[in-house]
């Protein structure tokens, strides 16, 4: 509900003429005999998803930003993107979403979609670049060096790694828990030690003068709902991430 929440908060600030809600069930979901939960729910989203970005792209045109939810919401706008260029995926995160349905403690998928990427052949571990992670399992780790996903831990060499990948095109994901707590503390799963927002606007910055951007997702803003939360700060760090996104390059 608190993702829910952060959502919903962001699109009021938004122009309405420039959004398309895609609307989340209410009810949990079935792991349909999976180890992954609300798998049904999961996936129905997911088609919604696509459904909206195919709308959005042949009324609208421009460049898709998904907004809002856990990390799973990344995995329509990926595919989508990856059906017609050859994408590079940046994946900014504290976690590298990485786990399989057998190796999550949780069962959340939202720690499995960069696996699922891979191993649904939507993109070769080779054309990912992963930054700002602080909190990988070793199962995790393992499956990372076997793919070939590129494990960034400096920022400013971002772009040649996105270079690297011989990609055209470039998707970019964030989870806002790539941010340090001091910084942004209403992600869904904070994580210490983590990069200031200079840090991250930089970053997406020299992403998009590497390779011309086609889709983003942003995802984790799970404020405090209680009445009278102020959401501010945070919020102006996310309209400051979106205005980087959509800029002209």
């Amino acid at each position: 509900m608190r993702l829910a929440t952060g959502a919903e908060a962001i699109r009021g600030d938004l122009p309405a003429s420039a959004t398309a809600a895609v609307d989340v069930p209410l009810e949990a979901g079935d792991a349909e005999g999976t180890r992954i939960r609300r798998l049904s729910t999961i996936r129905l989203v997911r088609e919604r998803l696509t459904a909206a970005l195919a709308e959005v792209e042949n009324e609208r045109g421009g460049t898709p930003i998904v907004i809002g939810g856990d990390c799973g919401v990344a995995y329509a706008p990926v595919e989508h993107a990856a059906q017609t260029r050859r994408v590079a995926l940046l994946w900014l995160d504290a976690h590298p979403d990485a786990e399989s349905a057998e190796s999550s403690p949780s069962g959340a998928y939202t720690g499995m979609v960069l696996r699922h990427l891979v191993d649904d052949g939507v993109l070769h571990g080779s054309s990912i670049v992963l930054a700002g992670v602080r909190d990988a399992s070793a199962a995790e780790e393992s499956f990372l060096a076997e793919a070939g996903v590129r494990v960034q831990d400096d920022p400013a060499g971002i772009a040649e790694a996105l270079l690297a990948t011989n990609a055209d095109a470039l998707h970019l994901h964030v989870d806002l828990d790539v941010l340090d707590p001091g910084a942004f503390d209403a992600a869904h799963s904070t994580v210490p030690f983590g990069w200031s927002v200079e840090q991250l606007l930089t970053t997406v910055r020299e992403a998009r003068s590497a390779l011309p951007l086609v889709g983003a997702s942003i995802a984790g803003f799970a404020p405090d709902d209680a009445p009278g939360a102020d959401m501010s700060g945070d919020l102006a760090t996310i309209l400051r991430l979106i205005g980087a996104l959509a800029k002209p390059a």
